[in-house]
C-alpha cells in the first residue's frame, strides 16, 4: 500500500465536490460567522490571561452542532465521524494533524449554550440573515405541532402524580445521580392515528390511540418561503391552541392570514387574533352530533390544500434529520430542538438558491 500524499487527499475531496457533498453546500450559502457574536455572548471565554489550554473556536463547535443535527449523532459518534470522514474535516477547516475536539467538550460546549439559553439569539440570528438576502415572511403563516419523541421513563404512579404536581419525588432527592437520569418535564399524551383497513376488508370503528412520551415542537412558518419564522417548546401533552397567543405569530408577516388545524379553533384564539390584525384561517370544527355543513367542508378543503405545506417541514426534520431529544429536561430539548429549526432553516436556503440558480 502506498503512503498517501497530499494531492491524494485533495483528489479524494474533489471527488466528493463531484458527488454533492452537502456541507460544502452549507459552506458556500451559509455565512457561519454571522453566528460569532451570539456565540461569543453566551460562552463569555476568559481572555486567556490565566493561561490553560485555549477553547476551541466556538464557530468551529457550533458548525460541530449543525453536523450532529444534520445526522442525527450523539457526542460520542459525532468525535469518531469528524476523525474518519474527510467531509466533515473540510466543512470544519481541520487538517489531518489538527486536533479534534472529543465527545466530552461537544457535550459541554452545547451545555454551556443551553445553560445560557443562546438558542433563542442564534436562531433569530440566522432568521435576520434570510430577511437580509431577500427571504422576508410573506403571504401569511401557517400554525402546527408536531411531537418529538424522548427516551421513556419508568415511574411508579406516585412518582407520576409528583411530577405533574411540579414535585420533586421524595425518594430521588437524596440520589441525585437518579435525579440527573430522570426527565421532570417530559410527559405521556396519546398519539392519535387514521385505523387502517383489515385483511378482511373491514374497518376498525374508531383510530387508534398509541402512547407517546416526549415533547411537543410548535412552529409558525411563512406561506411563501416555508422557513420556521417563530416556535417553541413544550412537553408532549402541552395544548397546541393555547400557544397560538404565547407569541407563535409572525407580525412582521406581510400578509395577515393564518392558517392551522381544528386544535387551534377556539373563542380565545379567535379574538386574540381579530385584536391582534390577524385574519383567521384556521379549520372549523364539526359540529357535535351534527353532519358538518356543505360549506364547511369547501371551506376546510381549501384551507387544507395550504395548511398541509407545513407538514413537508416535520417530515423533512423527522425523515431527513432523524429529529429526535436524547437529552434530560426541556431546557435541553429546547437547545435540540432549536437546532433541528436552524438546520432545517439552512437545508431550505440551499433548496431555495439552488432553484433560484436554475431558474
Amino acid at each position: 500500500m502506498k503512503q498517501s500524499g497530499f494531492f491524494d487527499v485533495e483528489e479524494r475531496l474533489a471527488r466528493l465536490s463531484g458527488l454533492g457533498d452537502q456541507l460544502e453546500a452549507f459552506s458556500r450559502t451559509v455565512d457561519f460567522e454571522a453566528f460569532r457574536p451570539d456565540l461569543d455572548k453566551a460562552l463569555a471565554y476568559s481572555d486567556g490571561s490565566k493561561g490553560g489550554r485555549p477553547p476551541f473556536d466556538p464557530v468551529l463547535m457550533f458548525k460541530i452542532l449543525v453536523i450532529q443535527t444534520l445526522n442525527n449523532l450523539s457526542d460520542e459518534r459525532t468525535e469518531y465521524l469528524i476523525n474518519d470522514r474527510l467531509s466533515f474535516m473540510r466543512f470544519l477547516g481541520l487538517g489531518l494533524s489538527d486536533r479534534v475536539p472529543d465527545a466530552k467538550t461537544v457535550w459541554l460546549f452545547r451545555e454551556r449554550l443551553t445553560q445560557a439559553g443562546a438558542i433563542d439569539g442564534l436562531f433569530n440570528r440566522f432568521d435576520a440573515t434570510l430577511r437580509n438576502a431577500g427571504y422576508l415572511p410573506m403571504s401569511g403563516q401557517i400554525l402546527d405541532a408536531t411531537l418529538v419523541a424522548a427516551p421513556k421513563q419508568r415511574n411508579t404512579n406516585a412518582e407520576k402524580a409528583d411530577l405533574r404536581a411540579g414535585r420533586i419525588p421524595e425518594d430521588w432527592q437524596d440520589k441525585p445521580a437518579k435525579l440527573s437520569h430522570k426527565d421532570r418535564h417530559a410527559r405521556w399524551t396519546l398519539k392519535f392515528t387514521k385505523a387502517k383497513r383489515q385483511d378482511d376488508g373491514t374497518m376498525p370503528s374508531s383510530d387508534l390511540a398509541i402512547p407517546f412520551f416526549g415533547y411537543k415542537s410548535h412552529v409558525s412558518i411563512d406561506r411563501k418561503y416555508r422557513f420556521i419564522r417563530k416556535w417553541k417548546t413544550t412537553h408532549a401533552a402541552a395544548s397546541d391552541g393555547a400557544r397560538l397567543r404565547e407569541r407563535l405569530l409572525d407580525k412582521t408577516n406581510t400578509a395577515s392570514s393564518v392558517w392551522a388545524d381544528t386544535a387551534y379553533r377556539s373563542k380565545a384564539n379567535e379574538d386574540f387574533m381579530e385584536k391582534q390584525g390577524f385574519v383567521s384561517k384556521v379549520h372549523r370544527k364539526k359540529p357535535h352530533l351534527k353532519p358538518m355543513p356543505r360549506h364547511i367542508q369547501k371551506s376546510n378543503a381549501g384551507k387544507s390544500v395550504i395548511r398541509s405545506r407545513v407538514e413537508h417541514v416535520f417530515a423533512d426534520q423527522k425523515s431527513q434529520t432523524g429529529l429526535f431529544v436524547r437529552t434530560v429536561g426541556i431546557s435541553r430539548a429546547t437547545m435540540r430542538i432549536g437546532l433541528a429549526n436552524i438546520v432545517y432553516n439552512m437545508r431550505r436556503l440551499l433548496f431555495l438558491e439552488r432553484l433560484n440558480a436554475s431558474a
